[in-house]
């Protein structure tokens, strides 16, 4: 499966456009990554956890994608866009939700 956020392939001919697709990944982060998190963010430096965290969220998101891409009969997710979200939730913890979207193509 080809994914790129530009509207086309280069060098590859859209031959269908199959529809929309998109997936969604929403993680937690306990209570440790976000104590830790907090500390970084005060004196310095990057949040390894939040970074893996994004990345797996991310990961899954696509997958999610390039999968409802393959059962439309696609071969290519064209024009992806990426948007991250950390959601507040009651217990005064955090969300990461990761959403995507593209459009599913037949390239040749």
């Amino acid at each position: 499966m080809i994914l790129t956020t530009g509207p086309n392939v280069e060098g590859r001919e859209i031959v269908e456009y199959c529809g929309l697709v998109n997936g969604e990944a929403i993680l937690g982060a306990n209570i440790f990554k976000d104590f830790f998190a907090g500390v970084r963010d005060i004196v310095g430096g990057r949040s390894a956890g939040y970074e893996k965290s994004l990345r797996q969220a991310r990961t899954t998101a696509l997958q999610e994608m390039t999968q409802a891409a393959k059962e439309m009969g696609a071969n290519a997710i064209i024009a992806i866009d990426v948007d991250y979200e950390s959601l507040e939730i009651n217990n005064g913890g955090n969300m990461l939700m990761v959403a995507v979207s593209g459009t599913a193509v037949r390239v040749v």
